[in-house]
């Protein structure tokens, strides 16, 4: 038997000069500056609101549910476990779910009932009356973020979105919605993660 060895072919192409990579570096960054002055002059009432209704729902027994597809689920992944774990103070861990981590659900789900409830289900089974639950993509059409989120109002769960300037279904179907002025998928996952931090600190103070 003969093995061949694998081998990585060159990527064709010229690679961009200096000046050229400096003027994208330095737009992304003005971009998302832009993007987050906007975001102080018009979200902060709602980012308290928000803090506020979580932080209730926490103190009275319930709990966070969040989820997304890709690097919003990443995000999902990352704010739940700032809670679980901490994020500024020593405190009590607090109850998050990111419905995004088991891998054995999501495959089972989705080849018994289709991909587009992958979330919904999860919901069903794990979500109540008094929690909160939030559901990000940042088109804010995402079949199956609307699905976990149609369901979580079902159940009397508190909806909240996080979605681009557009806001897609997503925006019209929950109770808060979160619009980053932006239709850059990148711009607004860098606000999504800032609001999600935010979020954190202002639930850690007020529940410490």
């Amino acid at each position: 038997m003969v093995w061949h060895l694998w081998r990585r072919q060159p990527i064709s192409g010229t690679l961009m000069d200096h000046t050229e990579a400096e003027n994208i570096v330095t737009a992304g960054i003005q971009e998302s500056i832009r993007v987050k002055k906007t975001l102080l002059e018009t979200m902060v009432p709602l980012i308290l609101e928000v803090a506020d209704l979580t932080s209730k729902s926490i103190a009275s027994g319930g709990k966070l549910i969040l989820f997304g597809n890709g690097g919003s689920a990443s995000d999902a992944q990352h704010i739940a476990a700032e809670l679980l774990g901490r994020f500024e103070l020593e405190r009590p861990a607090l109850p998050a779910i990111a419905l995004t981590t088991n891998s054995s659900t999501l495959t089972a789900i989705g080849n018994d009932y289709g991909y587009d409830h992958i979330f919904s289900r999860q919901v069903q089974a794990l979500a109540k009356a008094g929690d909160v639950v939030i559901g990000i993509s940042t088109s804010g059409n995402s079949p199956n973020v609307l699905e976990g989120i149609r369901i979580a109002k079902e159940q009397g769960a508190a909806s909240i979105g996080m979605t681009g300037e557009k806001g897609g279904q997503l925006a019209a179907s929950c109770t808060h919605c979160f619009k980053v002025p932006s239709s850059n998928t990148a711009r607004i996952q860098e606000s999504h993660i800032m609001i999600g931090h935010l979020l954190c600190l202002l639930i850690e103070r007020k529940l410490s």
